[in-house]
């Protein structure tokens, strides 16, 4: 619990938290580029981030973006927090509120591009309506993303991934989908993660777990 607190207290004096409270919080929507960034890059959001080791991940290897991590727990967010500091990295936020909340904080076509790595797999049939991946949150998510842009998704959870592609196959058309369910063995897609890999992602493929990825651009 100190912990918590201390990373509470420190997340509060951090410019790259957007979280209750800090001044851009309720005027962010549709300005992210204009009040945070000061620029006109493509904005990459990574949902349920975590410990935000996409968001860093993917702003140390492209400074011609500029990233957001979107998590509720703030104990976790002062992980990425902390990286993107200490690597000087300016293009990388992080917004502190539920996914299914996000609307409040983009604008439609706001965004260039999703990753959802490593979502809780809600397998229980009565949580399919809270699972990341179910048609209502796609259809926010299309809704916020700029016509054609990409979504990428990445999960050790075959159910989770195989009922996602049914979702695609049979209730929300997109376009240019492609997927494997052996992330590591198909050098083709290996080149979109560039080596980046979650804490849980370790832990899974130490135990011999195959890593699953999608990705597709919305149906315009």
């Amino acid at each position: 619990m100190r912990k918590k607190l201390f990373r509470f207290a420190e997340n509060a004096k951090r410019a790259n938290i957007i979280e209750p409270g800090k001044p851009f919080y309720d005027k962010i929507k549709g300005n992210w580029n204009q009040l945070y960034f000061k620029n006109e890059r493509p904005i990459t959001v990574e949902l349920g981030c975590g410990d935000g080791e996409y968001s860093v991940g993917l702003a140390e290897v492209n400074d011609e973006r500029n990233y957001i991590g979107v998590d509720i727990k703030g104990d976790r967010l002062y992980q990425g927090s902390t990286q993107a500091i200490e690597n000087q990295l300016g293009h990388v936020a992080f917004l502190r509120t539920k996914v299914h909340q996000i609307e409040n904080f983009f604008e439609e076509g706001e965004i260039d591009e999703f990753w959802l790595t490593f979502p809780d797999p809600r397998p229980k049939d009565r949580d399919e309506k809270r699972r990341l991946s179910h048609p209502r949150f796609l259809n926010v998510y299309r809704k916020l993303c700029v016509p054609g842009g990409w979504f990428k998704f990445k999960t050790d959870n075959t159910p989770l991934f195989d009922y996602t592609l049914e979702v695609l196959a049979s209730e929300f058309p997109v376009e240019d989908l492609v997927f494997t369910h052996d992330l590591y063995n198909d050098p083709e897609l290996m080149k979109d993660h560039h080596g980046i890999k979650t804490k849980y992602e370790k832990i899974w493929t130490d135990k011999g777990e195959k890593i699953k990825y999608m990705k597709f651009r919305f149906n315009s």
